[in-house]
């Protein structure tokens, strides 16, 4: 038997749940403590199996299915006397990784009795819509309960009233259009509603009180709407669980923004399918569809790792056909970093091709009865046949094109879609010609080569020390004035900021990158490493390095943004405790005077909520539901996500050294 580190395996989201529904009141509140170093004590048999042994009478053994991933509670076994219902086996599970959804195996309502119910633990048959008040009933959304909380739960962006002028001039006021309602099936307003109850109670606890016994109700309501047929809602409170636990690990990768854009984007889904004026994008589709594509011309564009939260590893190669559609091919599957890492020269399991992920991202491909899906990825079906092509330089067409457009214009279109899908796909590959400036600490400062171009952050798009990307960006920095050709992901949280997976030359420029014939003009960033052979000698003069303000980070929008983080971390009683020792006209009057009134209501009225918990003669709360609670973070989270996209798309379309 290894006894060495060993990792326990993924485990289904419901098994889990399951086993802490299953201990009693006292045995939940020793929980948290019992999972805290069993991923420590692991150890791996011969079999197959994973064991845990706790003292001399208890050994908790993990049986995963061929999968590698534990998915039915006869899987998870524990010999002490409480098994099943034992602190042992609920600890184990719940320090094992979370499985992914296209992992697990499709439900099938036949068999397991929460799926013909479409209900969780707490839900109450009937109507969806309530007073909000109520602990057994859904909110009713856009009922007016809370009329000072600003906009509803899943209303567009910036629709609260208020006014805004100076630089926050037009924040939200225009509604964003809602999208085609679709009717939904009673299960699926059941489970939305029951979703969006354990949300609401996650976001009052926040991740210091967000343990274990939160994270199951989570889970609970995150499998009834798997079942109920809601794969994004699923997707959004999975997202939530994992972003508790990596801050209750204090994880190297957790950022306490990501946890609270992940809580805004549940309740956002959970809120608008519970009032069932959902779009189809709402629902989700739980397995990638595809669809027929005809036949197909492809080029390379370029290759970058892929690193997933749950320990997947792997590339995805961009291409791009004669008409200017975006396609990718990608190779993920469980292996981390190192698979990451090994994935750029893998062959492409495409169609017969012999072409590997680094051929295709400098080649192309003509792809007879190419099957697509919605977000462009290539499927590799039995009646798919690709033939190799030669590949194009960033300088012909298509690829030309993506340099030629002004990177202000194309991120401001991907924020006008990120408006009406704030939770939408990723964001799209832009290209542009800019000048070297210099370094800012890891970042990478260049100037666009236009006429008032603003000064752009290049920052690596995947920061970990092993991948390439930020010696690549250190190499550029040491030589200011240099001109390249950039391509990347416009970073839509951040002001003028890029994500650049591969620079290549500028033509007809003379002090520019000095790249080798088989790479066709390009690097990928994550893949190649760059050499001294690869700049020209000499210097060149540096544009201005003069850096102006950060419109996001300066704004006083970050008052708000910290008073939404400090919920997401400290829960409730952490906004209701800076309702208590800040003046409101104190803490948001300089929200006023830039104009952001509506921000500065919402976050007094968020505070305000916060800090309302109404009890009675006896000491008793009154309204224990945290429904009104949550509407109101909603409306203030909406609302500054509304606003901050403004300021970054302004940032990309003036100089930010100088006053618009």
């Amino acid at each position: 038997m290894n006894t060495g580190l060993t990792q326990l395996p993924p485990v289904a989201p419901e098994v889990l749940a399951e086993a802490v529904e299953n201990l009693t009141g006292r045995l939940r509140k020793k929980l948290d403590a019992a999972i805290e170093g069993c991923a420590a004590g692991a150890a791996r048999g011969d079999d197959g199996s994973v064991t845990v042994r706790f003292g001399e009478d208890a050994l908790v053994t993990l049986r995963p299915g061929p999968g590698g991933t534990v998915t039915a509670a006869e899987q998870a076994t524990c010999t002490c006397l409480l098994a099943p219902r034992c602190l042992h086996r609920a600890a184990v599970l719940g320090a094992a990784p979370l499985a992914d959804p296209a992992d697990l195996p499709t439900p099938d309502p036949a068999t397991d009795p929460a799926a013909g119910a479409g209900t969780a633990p707490g839900s109450v048959p009937g109507p969806v819509s309530g007073s909000g008040s109520g602990s057994g009933s859904a909110p009713e959304f856009g009922s007016g309960a809370t009329p000072a909380a600003g906009p509803a739960p899943g209303t567009a962006p910036g629709t609260a009233s208020g006014s805004a002028s100076g630089p926050a001039s037009g924040l939200g006021s225009e509604p964003v259009p809602e999208p085609a309602s679709e009717a939904l099936t009673a299960a699926q307003l059941r489970a939305a509603a029951a979703l969006w109850r354990a949300a609401a109670e996650a976001l009052a606890a926040g991740v210091t009180a967000g343990g274990a016994v939160v994270q199951a109700e989570l889970l609970r309501a995150a499998h009834t709407a798997r079942l109920a047929g809601l794969p994004r809602a699923e997707a959004a409170a999975l997202r939530v669980v994992r972003g508790l636990r990596a801050a209750r690990e204090r994880s190297g990768g957790h950022r306490l923004a990501d946890l609270t854009g992940a809580f805004r984007e549940l309740l956002h889904t959970a809120g608008l399918l519970a009032a069932g004026t959902a779009g189809p994008a709402l629902t989700g589709t739980a397995r990638r569809a595809y669809r027929p594509g005809g036949s197909l011309r492809v080029y390379g564009l370029c290759r970058e790792p892929v690193l997933s939260a749950t320990g997947y590893g792997g590339v995805a190669t961009h291409l791009l056909a004669e008409d200017g559609s975006r396609y990718s091919v990608s190779d993920v599957r469980p292996g981390g970093l190192a698979r990451a890492r090994g994935a750029g020269s893998a062959s492409v399991a495409l169609g017969g091709a012999a072409l590997d992920h680094a051929g295709l991202a400098r080649g192309g491909l003509r792809i007879a009865g190419a099957t697509v899906s919605a977000d462009g990825r290539l499927g590799a079906g039995r009646g798919v046949r690709a033939t190799p092509l030669r590949g194009v330089a960033w300088t012909e067409e298509p690829a030309a094109a993506l340099f030629a457009r002004p990177a202000a214009e194309a991120v401001a279109a991907q924020l006008a879609d990120r408006d009406a899908d704030p939770d939408g796909a990723e964001p799209a590959l832009i290209g542009c010609e800019v000048a070297v400036v210099g370094a800012a600490g890891e970042d990478l400062l260049v100037r666009e080569v236009r006429a008032d171009a603003p000064l752009l952050r290049l920052r690596a798009a995947h920061p970990h020390p092993e991948l390439p990307h930020t010696a690549n960006l250190r190499r550029i920095a040491a030589h200011p004035g240099l001109l390249l050709r950039v391509l990347g992901r416009p970073d839509l949280d951040r002001a003028a900021t890029l994500r650049p997976l591969a620079v290549g030359p500028v033509p007809g420029a003379q002090y520019t990158l000095r790249l080798p014939e088989e790479w066709l003009g390009r690097a990928d960033l994550g893949y190649d490493l760059l050499q001294g052979s690869h700049f020209p000698p000499g210097a060149a003069a540096a544009p201005s390095a003069a850096e102006g303000p950060d419109v996001l980070a300066d704004s006083p929008l970050w008052r708000v943004r910290r008073l939404l983080e400090s919920g997401v971390a400290g829960g409730r009683r952490a906004v209701a405790e800076a309702a208590r020792t800040t003046e409101p006209l104190t803490a948001y009057g300089p929200l006023r005077r830039a104009g952001f009134t509506t921000a500065a209501e919402l976050a007094a009225t968020l505070a305000a909520e916060a800090d309302r918990r109404p009890r009675d003669p006896f000491g008793r709360l009154t309204d224990p539901s945290p429904d009104a609670y949550a509407q109101a973070w909603l409306a203030t989270s909406t609302h500054l996500a509304a606003a901050e996209r403004s300021l970054v798309a302004a940032s990309w379309a003036w100089d930010q050294g100088v006053s618009p």
